[in-house]
């Protein structure tokens, strides 16, 4: 029984014969070689062949190059091609080959991003990217960023912030106190606010039900002199980017009326606040800088690999104190110690290829990339235009939603779109009725990619008219 435990050889003879990783990068490569040309979403015979992973776990070892098959033969057919230039789901972005190479470096190194004496490397990216990302956001000298999971979890860390500030400006102490007895809060927040912040907000205590929400205008933007009057004791929620229209709020003039009474202004930014790293956008985020918290993606107009979310904070001392941790095993540093600003204390170095996004792109690539995928939104949403389609918002960014003449007709096209695998969208409600939307994330999307998936709407379309006589 020792000897058959005794994996340590096994393991060791894995790593000096390469062969295993290998076996891997060919896999990788093989993959790489086709997901531009496959079907976007799996086939019906990719998915049912997923049943080979039910199974119950294995008594013994099993072997690792027949593991690797496994995952290649049933789990590669069964992706969805999201880092392909046809899948305009979700606001998922590709990932720009450099991103995706330093991040399996990175996972060899298997970095813990806790403290600078676990990984001075670490520390040194992300104190180098925090000074970038506040030049290229034009945020004030101060702001401090946080690397996360993704725009969820940056949203709760700025409202964490906001929440343990305003709080401290009344006289109470969260960390101490907690919230029972605590000073009222409100929170203002867009009636179209994403499912992220009302996430935040149960989780923080301050409830979902508990929210003003003001009302917006048909393309979703918060009506500026809707806002109910402001106060020391309030959180206030705005976007740089609706999930649905790309529409941006108002945020100069909600800003304005936040710092001339000392409210929290927290920017959702998941995928819009990269806007202001473009000449040509940068209108769209006027008045950035005078909020308190931000919340952006990476994995998303970025294009970096999953995951890599930021919250921003102007306070540093706001941030620190929400996401403070102590234990005398805990060896801080005069260097950075990013714990100090999220709430894990290990994670994985996701901050490796955020830099190397910004490296490779500078701040003249970040700018083209965010026009490039601006201009394919334009174009898909003039060409659909062309052959019939209603484009229902304003193309301000990378949104586009499109209905068809009847809401049955829109359903029926976007379940047709969905399962021809030529592209992918999903679905919302807008203003009351069924639109597809559309998501231009992914830098490899094509002029080609957008005449194919602008065919594959008029055949999903017109099949159904067929059928339906």
């Amino acid at each position: 029984m020792a000897d058959r435990l005794n994996l340590q050889p096994q393991m060791f003879a894995q790593i000096s014969e390469k062969t295993l990783f290998e076996q891997a990068r060919s896999y990788a490569y093989d993959y790489m070689d086709g997901v531009f040309d496959r079907n976007v979403f799996p086939s019906d015979e990719a998915i049912r062949n997923l049943e080979v992973f039910t199974e119950t776990l294995p008594e013994t070892p099993s072997d690792p190059k027949y593991i690797l098959q496994l995952l290649h033969k049933y789990g590669s057919p069964a992706t969805v091609a999201q880092t392909g230039g046809r899948y305009f789901g979700f606001v998922d972005g590709g990932s720009i080959p450099v991103t995706l190479a330093a991040k399996w470096l990175s996972d060899v190194w298997d970095q813990n991003a806790a403290l600078y004496n676990i990984s001075p490397l670490v520390s040194q990216l992300e104190s180098t990217c925090e000074k970038w990302l506040i030049d290229l956001f034009s945020l004030p000298a101060e702001t401090v960023a946080g690397f996360v999971s993704g725009t969820s979890m940056a949203t709760m860390c700025g409202l964490a912030a906001g929440r343990n500030e305003l709080l401290k400006r009344l006289g109470w102490d969260v960390n101490s106190d907690g919230l029972f007895g605590a000073p009222n809060l409100r929170v203002v927040i867009s009636e179209q606010a994403h499912a992220a912040a009302y996430k935040a907000l149960s989780l923080l205590g301050l409830g979902r039900e508990r929210v003003t929400r003001v009302p917006v205008d048909e393309q979703g933007r918060i009506i500026a002199n809707c806002m109910p009057g402001l106060d020391d004791h309030t959180l206030v929620i705005i976007q740089a980017g609706n999930v649905n229209s790309g529409a941006f709020d108002p945020i100069d003039e909600i800003c304005d009326q936040a710092r001339q009474v000392n409210a929290w202004v927290h920017i959702d930014g998941a995928f819009g606040l990269w806007a202001a790293g473009s000449p040509k956008k940068q209108h769209l985020t006027q008045g950035l800088a005078k909020a308190d918290s931000w919340s952006v993606d990476a994995h998303k107009t970025l294009n970096t690999p999953y995951d890599c979310g930021i919250v921003l904070c102007k306070k540093r001392e706001a941030l620190v104190t929400a996401m403070q941790a102590s234990g005398s095993y805990i060896l801080y540093s005069e260097k950075r110690d990013g714990m100090n600003y999220t709430p894990e204390m290990s994670r994985r170095a996701r901050v490796v290829e955020l830099w190397a996004a910004l490296k490779f792109l500078g701040r003249g690539g970040v700018a083209d990339l965010i026009d490039g995928l601006c201009a394919h939104a334009g174009k898909l949403a003039e060409q659909l235009a062309r052959n019939g389609f209603s484009i229902v918002n304003d193309v301000v960014f990378n949104q586009v939603l499109v209905a068809c003449a009847t809401p049955e007709l829109t359903k029926l096209t976007l379940e047709n779109i969905q399962s021809s695998g030529e592209c992918w969208c999903g679905g919302a409600v807008w203003n009351g009725k069924p639109v597809i939307r559309i998501s231009v994330c992914s830098w490899a999307t094509t002029e080609a990619d957008i005449e194919r998936s602008v065919a594959a709407f008029i055949n999903a379309r017109d099949r159904d008219k067929i059928t339906n006589g």
